[in-house]
């Protein structure tokens, strides 16, 4: 794989449904994977911190990807404007589709180098650094939040951060459901204890019907991403359920593009992936980082159970090639899940 990728057959980058960034999750292998369910869906990396991409080496290792994973974005976590700005740049450099900032993280980790949700009480810091961006590339510059951190008011804070932010150029906003309280809860706890309020994020949407408001947290199922967008958001962003039940993606194209799926049954998906295992195995990857992202593809299937657990007690060894994932394949039978698909 290239340090600079390009794409010229992919589709045309659509907001409708993307995948969110997901810390040791959405790495280029899942994203690999995630290409033999859905071509449609927006596509994000892991987030991406500045100081990574501007001193970390080799580059390839934050920033190489597949031209496959197109439409893709990178999430940066960052809050200089100068360091925001010229990872921005970087990004457009190597082919990316969008470079999305981070406002929405509540690890403790990223609160002490001023990145993530904490910046939500920093409105003219982030438009500071939405403004650079946007002058520097082409490329739509976007922002993911929350609706509010810790004591905000979910109204009036959320409304006047929108609005500052929108004013220095930003169009798309990516809101996740939840506030982020900082002090007190865990990053665990903080993606399933604070209530979800899809409603206020339909009330900003209503307010303002320049801006694309996308809609993120908690959300499973492919109806409730279509109860959503008929509620009036722009899109639907869709976590922790696409990560660890990958065939919901399978219906993407065909339930919200009307399009033909590339695959039509869990079986084409692992034939379709095999490739990119060799690939990846040639390049030097363990079978296991590789594999692991794929764990889930069998999920409620006869045999999954035993392809789980071939794949976690054999892709770790030294020396696991490809064979241990064709084992794995084969301990679920296609002709069963053929009758009762």
């Amino acid at each position: 794989m290239t340090d600079l990728q390009t794409n010229t057959t992919a589709p045309q980058l659509d907001r409708t449904f993307s995948v969110a960034p997901m810390m040791e999750w959405t790495t280029r292998d899942y994203r690999a994977l995630a290409r033999c369910l859905t071509r449609r869906a927006l596509l994000y990396t892991e987030m991406v911190t500045t100081g990574a991409i501007l001193h970390g080496s080799p580059r390839e290792r934050f920033l190489g990807y597949s031209a496959v994973e197109h439409p893709l974005a990178l999430q940066l976590g960052g809050s200089d404007p100068g360091e925001l700005t010229e990872c921005a740049a970087i990004a457009e450099a190597w082919g990316y589709d969008e470079v999305n900032l981070n406002v929405g993280c509540p690890s403790d980790r990223v609160q002490n180098n001023l990145i993530g949700a904490c910046l939500m009480g920093y409105p003219d810091k982030v438009a500071d650094a939405v403004a650079a961006m946007r002058g520097a590339v082409s490329i739509p510059v976007t922002v993911k939040c929350r609706i509010g951190i810790d004591d905000q008011d979910e109204d009036a804070d959320l409304e006047r951060f929108i609005e500052r932010v929108a004013a220095a150029g930003c169009d798309t906003f990516i809101v996740h459901a939840r506030k982020a309280w900082l002090q007190g809860l865990s990053p665990k706890e903080n993606r399933d204890v604070p209530p979800l309020n899809y409603e206020r994020i339909y009330r900003l949407k209503a307010a303002h019907p320049e801006l694309h408001i996308g809609i993120n947290g908690g959300i499973k199922t492919l109806e409730a991403c279509r109860a959503h967008l008929e509620a009036g958001v722009d899109s639907v962003m869709v976590g922790r359920e696409a990560y660890q039940n990958p065939w919901l993606l399978a219906e993407v194209d065909s339930q919200l593009y009307g399009q033909t799926p590339p695959a039509s049954s869990r079986h084409d998906v692992a034939r379709a992936f095999r490739p990119y295992v060799i690939e990846r195995l040639a390049e030097g990857a363990k079978l296991n980082h590789v594999t692991r992202h794929l764990l889930g593809l069998f999920q409620g299937c006869a045999g999954g159970r035993r392809f789980r657990r071939h794949l976690s007690e054999h892709a770790h060894r030294e020396g696991a090639g490809i064979s241990i994932y064709d084992d794995a394949v084969g301990l679920v039978d296609e002709s069963q899940l053929a009758q009762t698909a």
